[in-house]
């Protein structure tokens, strides 16, 4: 069943619609986007009067290369975000690439964008059901639920792919805190990695993104999307974030501190499925009742059509932030249906 009024997170006017009496500010805990982004490097004017420049885009996809380990023998294109790279790439695989595994429950514009494209889309839950596939779409590690396929797998799973002419393509956009988990620095025949930048970088509005894989399917998408595809000011502030391991080592650090003291909030309330240092899912048969008390304190939760016992919690940034939560938390708790 693939969805074709996806939710996202991330929509405050919906948030207000629902929720008219809400305290502000709102606090979004619907998205998996760092609370505390990179601090922005001074940008020169030039950024914004002419055209992106061919050094500029060098010198982001360099530090990208060193960033996500990517191999010499492999390319790279940068994007405006990489909802355009998953759009693009069921046109440019055409009807050769079906018919098309997608192992979910995961970010539904994967399926949706191959369905659009006229593929026989399957979703799978399992790696083993999609043993059929020529072509298999994964989120590693996964959103919602922080699933984890391993690195041994994916190898196994990208070979007989390459096998059958396919194609795996594996979604890396909460790779970053976790680098262990990627495929990267070793990229397999027939294999696409996608990364995004703003997520870890807490830098979404910036729209960055990339395509790792072999040269003709990377040139494609390059032509596809046409010159100057990237703003200016986002390869620039790419080009320099990508570049500081160690303010990525500290927020990955502080992140995953902050998701297990998400965790111990969350406990009293059900069940934690997974996450990861970004976003923890809860399991909980009071998920509705729960999603309506924090709107109604102005905290917005992502809810999800295949599961309604789940909710998705992203990260409080500032103390303000994780003082409400609690409280909000503890209020339901003393007012609420009960543990579930």
């Amino acid at each position: 069943m693939i969805e074709r009024d996806i939710w996202h997170g991330g929509d405050l006017a919906q948030a207000r619609a629902l929720f008219t009496d809400a305290p502000e500010p709102w606090i979004d805990l619907s998205t998996g986007i760092n609370p505390i982004s990179y601090p922005l490097p001074p940008l020169p004017q030039s950024l914004w009067q002419r055209l992106p420049g061919a050094d500029d885009e060098a010198a982001l996809l360099a530090a990208a290369r060193a960033a996500y380990r990517v191999p010499e023998s492999a390319d790279i294109v940068a994007a405006p975000g990489t909802q355009i790279l998953i759009d693009l790439l069921p046109r440019l695989a055409g009807a050769g690439a079906g018919p098309v595994a997608v192992l979910g429950p995961t970010y539904a514009e994967h399926a949706q964008a191959w369905a659009k494209a006229g593929a026989d889309v399957r979703p799978v839950a399992d790696l083993d059901q999609a043993s059929e596939a020529r072509t298999i779409v994964l989120v590693n590690p996964n959103n919602p639920d922080g699933r984890v396929v391993s690195r041994q797998r994916l190898m196994i799973v990208a070979a007989q792919r390459a096998a059958r002419g396919g194609l795996l393509v594996v979604d890396e956009a909460f790779a970053d805190f976790t680098p262990e988990v990627s495929i990267l620095p070793e990229l397999p025949p027939a294999t696409l990695v996608l990364r995004s930048f703003g997520k870890s970088y807490g830098l979404a509005g910036l729209r960055l993104g990339f395509a790792i894989g072999e040269p003709p399917l990377i040139r494609a998408l390059r032509t596809a999307m046409g010159p100057w595809a990237v703003a200016g000011p986002a390869l620039h502030v790419g080009a320099t974030a990508l570049a500081d391991s160690p303010w990525l080592a500290q927020a990955g650090a502080a992140r995953a501190a902050d998701a297990a003291r998400l965790d111990a909030l969350l406990a009293p309330h059900g069940r934690i499925v997974g996450g990861t240092a970004l976003f923890r899912l809860l399991e909980t048969g009071n998920a509705p009742a729960l999603f309506v008390h924090l709107g109604r304190h102005g905290l917005y939760l992502r809810r999800f059509r295949n599961d309604a016992r789940w909710l998705r919690f992203g990260l409080p940034g500032q103390a303000s932030e994780w003082a409400r939560l609690e409280a909000a938390l503890t209020d339901f708790a003393s007012s609420g249906p009960g543990p579930a």
